[in-house]
């Protein structure tokens, strides 16, 4: 028996309302927060369709991962699952993310960082 349920994964970043956006145009969904005027901040929630939530937290001093790293790990990352990566690379660099491990076309998945310097995987698995 489990002991817990997942609630939601939190993501720390210097702007969630920015950052919630660029996810939402990943993933799809509605950006939610505690202010209704749009201004900013301490957390925001992408409420995503069919799919766990997720948060952005404001975190001053906010430093990303670096990727790769021996010295240190990447913390975590998120694999998005895509039909077309070529379709799904063109969009999420458009919206600002970064590529990171983009070169081996053979593989089925490739690696960005978002705005904000969290890593992220498009796979078409």
């Amino acid at each position: 028996m489990a002991l817990a349920e997942l609630g939601v994964v939190v993501l720390d970043c210097p702007d969630p309302r920015a950052l919630a956006g660029f996810y939402a145009q990943v993933l799809g969904g509605t950006v939610e927060s505690d202010e209704g005027d749009g201004g900013d901040t301490d957390w925001v929630d992408l409420k995503v369709p069919g799919g766990q939530s997720l948060a952005f937290q404001a975190a001053p001093g906010h430093v990303p991962p670096r990727w790769p790293a021996p010295e240190g790990s990447q913390q975590f990352h998120l694999d998005l699952t895509v039909d077309d990566l070529d379709a799904a690379e063109k969009g999420v660099l458009a919206l600002g993310a970064r590529p990171l491990d983009t070169e081996d076309r053979s593989r089925g998945w490739r690696v960005y960082a978002d705005p904000a310097g969290h890593p992220f995987c498009l796979c078409a698995c």
